[in-house]
């Protein structure tokens, strides 16, 4: 009987660790990688949601992976986001990669580091229901070396 009330308390503690470590905030969030870290400018990344509330504000990140290889500071991308309604907003947007002393920011581990980019600061989304966002990038060179994941993710402000 002892054995059965240690393994309920077990499976307790980890039910109650699981659920407090769940990040209920985050709505949708998606990585793709890009074949041999060669970003070419026709390769558009396409993420589709559905936004459930247009009372709530939400931040909207970009997520950029980078080799130590990337030739730049920066990037340059264009995002566009398609509405509900068949409006599409487009934009573009220059990301710092690197300080002005050369050091690469975002969290890396070896030669790879992740970027997450505030792109939009507590959004309301106009329209219920589903969204798609376009990413590509926006540099001169072609293909583009060292970029080897984009994404985005989109969390409800707290």
């Amino acid at each position: 009987m002892k054995s059965g009330k240690l393994l309920f308390f077990c499976l307790m503690t980890l039910s109650i660790c699981w659920i407090g470590c769940t990040d209920n905030s985050t709505l949708f969030e998606e990585n793709k990688s890009i074949a041999e870290a060669n970003w070419d400018a026709e390769q558009v990344f396409k993420f589709e949601t559905t936004i459930p509330d247009t009372s709530n504000g939400y931040n909207v990140y970009l997520n950029l992976r980078n080799a130590g290889n990337y030739p730049y500071s920066n990037i340059f991308l264009f995002v566009n986001t398609y509405f509900p309604s068949g409006t599409i907003d487009k934009d573009t947007v220059e990301i710092m990669l690197a300080s002005p002393d050369g050091k690469w920011m975002g969290k890396g581990l070896g030669d790879i580091w992740d970027n997450r980019i505030l792109f939009k600061r507590n959004v309301t989304f106009p329209e219920k229901g589903k969204y798609r966002f376009e990413i590509s990038q926006a540099m001169r060179l072609n293909p583009l070396p060292g970029i080897t994941d984009a994404g985005m993710r989109i969390e409800k402000v707290k």
